[in-house]
């Protein structure tokens, strides 16, 4: 086997139907539009509140992780990606390292936390903050659901559109949430001289055990994203040269824009008063007293900037991971049908219409969850969330070390320091967040109870451990359950073009695939 692959065409040579599809894309983002596409999809004011909520040992433990797994994890996918620049991204190189079934799971689990974000805590948090600062619209009204369809069809509308034109979408939310988060900063300082602190001590902010399995599952969660534009590789202008640049600024860039934000919550808002829903919006709330007369205008445009940003960060998910969904099902690992992007847009719009659906269900399951209580929604669903991209982070991490081994002589713009054992410790370190994240995330409270720590269940979830996993590993088994139908349905498909392309090549003509229309 040649020691340097040439994209999915390599995986697939014979692939005409890849090719066709391939025929229309187009080249257009650059490094600005990277480094913005990569604050857009990782930088989360939602999870601000849920992550803040663990006290100030959340500041800390975001500072442990800059070095131990952000670091990490951008210098894998900043060598993969600049190594392997193919449509599809993580979907290319978990191929390449592992084959065809763990690369169809890594995809699915990947795209399948999308359009349960969409779906779920995106769109109800968005739906929280317009109901409390915007205009009244009670959880479970006429208006509410209207909202929560429009939020949710919107982004798909996002991702369908061409990237030439799409991809500004995401960039203003980036900039938007940037400036967001430079106001509230500036304005917590001005509060802070007028009114004090919060009144966090030196031991507030020390780490602990308990906030370790707590607080790191959810932060790293938070901070992961960065490889998600490289499933459009090859609609960069320039990709090897772009993607390790744009991963390891934006890694940084978020990193940052959590510390700050995170510390502001903490030095305003009292921990029992931080919530999921309502984190982020109570401390613009409260600091923006400074602006006497004028805090009633500014809170609401506060909050319209802030379903602005979750939209277009769901959007820019949207993008990234129907195309990872989308590579997939073009080189053979899910139905071809799947596979088609369109020539008017050069978008995967029938996987972009397949989240559409898939978040538009999840919007009706998630209302029905427990007694609707938006909080208790919220948690359960971005633990689904984290249980399923973790996952999928699990396959592509190591892929790094497998592709240095099986692929040594592909040119890398970009490798990670350190020699053999950087990339091992490195591999290692990232992991083993991912898979501290995945347990706690599915089995919480297992960890608790071996180490001997407090864990009220029904108290911290608000249901009971039998419903929560009945939701937690009845989603795994689904998944797993429509990765093997894709496959099989994927792998009929490859057999019956290949017997077209015998007979065919036994009459002495050359076969041609059937068209798939856009």
């Amino acid at each position: 086997m040649s020691s340097e692959p040439d994209g999915l065409g390599a995986i697939d040579p014979d692939s005409s139907f890849e090719q066709e599809q391939k025929k229309n894309l187009v080249k257009s983002l650059n490094l600005f539009d990277l480094v913005f596409f990569g604050i857009a999809t990782v930088v989360s004011l939602d999870v601000l509140g849920e992550i803040s909520s663990f006290g100030g040992q959340t500041f800390t433990w975001m500072l442990i992780l800059v070095p131990l797994f952000v670091i990490p994890y951008a210098f894998l996918m900043s060598e993969m990606g600049g190594a392997f620049a193919e449509e599809g991204g993580p979907y290319v190189w978990m191929k390449l390292a592992f084959g065809r079934f763990w690369s169809a799971l890594g995809a699915m689990l990947y795209w399948i936390t999308n359009p349960l974000w969409l779906g779920g805590s995106l769109c109800f948090l968005s739906a929280a903050a317009v109901n409390e600062n915007l205009i009244s619209m009670p959880e479970g009204s006429l208006g509410d659901w209207l909202f929560k369809l429009i939020f949710v069809w919107t982004g798909i509308l996002v991702a369908v559109i061409s990237l030439k034109r799409g991809k500004w979408i995401p960039s203003i939310g980036a900039f938007v949430k940037v400036g967001v988060l430079v106001i509230v900063t500036v304005t917590v300082v001005i509060y802070a001289i007028e009114h004090g602190v919060h009144g966090y001590g030196i031991s507030g902010f020390s780490p602990t055990l308990a906030g370790f399995i707590a607080a790191v599952p959810v932060l790293v969660f938070a901070i992961s994203g960065f490889e998600c534009g490289t499933a459009a590789s090859e609609e960069m202008r320039n990709a090897q040269h772009d993607i390790p640049r744009y991963i390891t600024r934006s890694a940084f860039a978020s990193a940052f824009c959590y510390l700050i934000p995170i510390l502001s919550i903490l030095l305003v808002v009292p921990v029992d008063q931080i919530t999921g829903v309502s984190g982020f919006m109570s401390a613009v709330n409260d600091t923006f007293s400074v602006y006497g007369s004028l805090q009633g205008v500014l809170v609401k445009v506060a909050a319209v900037l802030f379903v602005f940003t979750l939209l277009t960060q769901g959007a820019a998910w949207m993008m990234g991971s129907d195309r990872l969904l989308a590579a997939a099902a073009m080189d053979g690992a899910f139905p071809r049908w799947f596979g088609t992007f369109s020539k008017r847009f050069g978008t995967p719009m029938r996987v972009n219409l397949m989240s559409g659906a898939v978040a538009t269900a999840f919007v009706i399951v998630a209302q029905q969850l427990n007694s609707g209580s938006a909080a208790t929604t919220f948690s359960i669903v971005l633990t689904v969330a984290i249980s399923t991209v973790l996952m999928s982070y699990i396959i592509i991490y190591p892929a790094c070390w497998v592709l240095r081994r099986k692929y040594p002589d592909v040119e890398r713009p970009f490798v990670v320091p350190g020699g053999e054992w950087g990339l091992r410790l490195g591999t290692i370190s990232a992991t083993f967040f991912v898979v501290l994240g995945s347990w706690v995330a599915v089995f919480p409270g297992t960890l608790e109870s071996v180490l001997g720590l407090e864990y009220d269940f029904a108290e911290e979830w608000g249901v009971s451990r039998g419903k929560f996993e009945a939701l937690t590993l009845g989603t795994l088994a689904v998944i797993v359950g429509l990765t093997v139908v894709g496959l099989w349905w994927a792998k009929m498909e490859r057999r019956r073009e290949a017997r077209l392309a015998a007979e065919v090549a036994v009459a002495g003509g050359e076969a041609v695939l059937p068209r798939k229309r856009a």
